[in-house]
């Protein structure tokens, strides 16, 4: 066979691969005689062999991908920290997703879905809380059995959402929130029809909806995480956490208002079901499953979790949530109830008596909820935003200084509601705006320290870890404590406040471990950010051939 002319092999393209090493092979022979060429036939030659050692290279990958993965070894020390070879390239990258991308203005109408159906998912959440005194007086609940309504939907809600988490990061995730939609819808609305004799029941039916819940919550922010990066990601996750305190504050007061109005508090549990089936529609033909990072997600549960527990702000920052999950669970189920009571206290309104109570303080405190949580969370990330080219750490110093600063506005507020409603509000406003700032950076907190391939499972289990340590048991506890107070006094409406009021104090103690907990994520999250980072780009660069440098000319030479 006579040998091709260098500009032939210099142009040849990669049109079949075996192909391609074959005449790689039979070029290497024809190049290992040295005939007197000039020196442009001498750097033609060594061009020749880069294009070769490019050509190899890139076989190499393809080779790589067609065989059947090994399971990455988490364990295994190497220069990156979580495994070997970015936690083995067939780990992370055992196929390329072929899906067209998403464009633009579709990203935007599922972030928007997304919105709708999370305001409404606090919207529920709330409900309760600002009816309770209605509750308590219907079914004749103590403090601590009426905390349990809490507390059984908050455990179903954190035992299902790592199942949740798990497929979320296997499965089409937009499947997965339209069959947790649809049971959240059925156990709401059937919520809304138990009687009297029936408080069992709508313990069970409460831990029903949380199950519901866990499916949207765990996988929603993944699916923005997917479809947004950088600033924009910021932007559309603070849009996204918007809607908690919106969502809570409108609970409040749409829970007292169609109270007031029916004379029945079942009435309140029945229009967020409503408004729901709307999202469930609207998730089901306008959210899509866009593709996570750069690669499905082929390791064992197991192994996710090691990764994650290798991960030190991912840790700290979790307890920094359960931290705040504890203070605002209890605050926000309580506060309206907690209000009431001072009120009762100073003569300013007659206890609740009967079916329907005075329900001011549920639409005041609602009010309250989403001003704050609206100027919070615009705080919150503007300053992350400003910060974050000057301080690499900014977004764990924000949530710090909003736990820590939030701290001496509760302690002030518990106290002077025994003299001064108004200025308790006022105490009560600038503590929720404080904690406020840390919704938007918590979850992109999470989404730029864990690789996407995890994300979902990371989200399950930093919520099952918040509520299990968290809201799951403070408002239980809060009420515990309260009853507990009343019995070791003699019955009376004299002492249903200041119960609930030393059962609070425990508030500001939470909020004084979590700012601490947060000043311990701020020393770790640019190690563990820069690394996620490697393990991505590590993925998509190895699919590259880099350009050479001057050491292959040298070796080529």
């Amino acid at each position: 066979m006579g040998c091709p002319s260098l500009t032939q092999y210099k142009t040849m393209g990669y049109i079949g691969l075996p192909h391609a090493l074959e005449t790689n092979r039979e070029l290497q022979s024809h190049l290992s005689i040295q005939p007197p060429w000039n020196e442009q036939d001498r750097s033609a030659t060594i061009q020749v062999r880069r294009n070769l050692l490019t050509m190899e290279l890139r076989v190499s990958v393809k080779s790589q991908r067609d065989v059947p993965a090994p399971r990455p070894s988490l364990g295994s020390s190497s220069g990156l920290q979580y495994g070997s070879f970015v936690n083995s390239l067939s780990s992370l990258t055992p196929k390329l997703d072929e899906r067209p991308a998403i464009s633009r203005r579709r990203a935007h109408i599922a972030v928007a879905v997304l919105c709708y159906v999370n305001l409404l998912n606090y919207m529920e959440r709330y409900t309760i809380a600002g009816v309770l005194l209605n509750i308590q007086t219907y079914f004749d609940i103590k403090d601590s059995t009426a905390g349990l309504l809490q507390t059984v939907f908050i455990c179903s809600f954190l035992l299902t959402a790592p199942l949740f988490g798990y497929l979320g990061d296997r499965y089409n995730r937009v499947h997965i929130m339209a069959v947790g939609l649809t049971v959240w819808l059925v156990t709401a609305i059937g919520s809304s029809f138990v009687t009297e004799s029936y408080f069992w029941l709508l313990v069970l039916l409460r831990g029903l909806v949380g199950i519901g819940e866990a499916s949207y919550t765990t996988i929603a922010p993944t699916i923005i995480g997917d479809l947004f990066i950088g600033g924009q990601r910021t932007i559309m996750i603070a849009a996204f956490y918007i809607f908690i305190p919106v969502g809570s504050g409108l609970g409040y007061i749409t829970g007292s208002s169609i109270a007031s109005l029916t004379g029945d508090w079942h009435w309140s549990l029945r229009l967020t079901p409503i408004f729901g089936l709307v999202g469930l529609i609207l998730v089901v033909f306008l959210c899509p499953d866009p593709p996570r990072g750069v690669a499905e997600n082929q390791s064992s549960y197991l192994e996710d979790v090691k990764y994650l527990l290798k991960n030190k702000s991912y840790i700290w920052s979790s307890l920094g949530v359960t931290a705040m999950a504890f203070l605002t669970g209890a605050l926000a189920f309580w506060m309206p109830t907690f209000l009431f009571r001072a009120q009762v206290s100073q003569g300013l309104l007659a206890p609740c008596t009967h079916g329907s109570c005075n329900a001011i303080d549920s639409l005041i405190f609602g009010a309250i909820t989403v001003v704050s949580g609206i100027l919070g969370v615009f705080i919150g990330t503007g300053l992350a935003r400003w910060l974050r080219d000057k301080v690499p750490n900014a977004d764990p110093l924000i949530c710090a200084g909003g736990m820590l600063g939030s701290v001496p506005c509760l302690f002030i507020s518990i106290f002077v509601a025994t003299a001064s409603i108004p200025a308790t509000y006022v105490f009560i406003f600038i503590a929720e705006v404080l904690l406020s700032l840390n919704w938007p950076l918590l979850a992109d907190m999470l989404l730029y320290v864990v690789v996407p391939t995890r994300r979902a499972t990371a989200e399950a289990l930093q919520i099952s870890v918040c509520h299990l340590l968290g809201d799951a048991g403070s408002p239980y506890l809060i009420g515990i404590i309260s009853d507990a107070i009343q019995k070791s006094k003699p019955p009376s409406t004299d002492w249903s406040f200041p119960s609930l009021q030393y059962s609070f104090l425990i508030c500001p103690f939470v909020g004084i471990v979590g700012g601490i907990f947060f000043l311990m994520t701020a020393l770790y999250i640019n190690d563990d950010r820069m690394t996620a980072q490697q393990l991505v780009e590590g993925v998509d660069t190895s699919l590259q051939v880099p350009s050479p440098d001057p050491t292959v000319d040298t070796m080529l030479r």
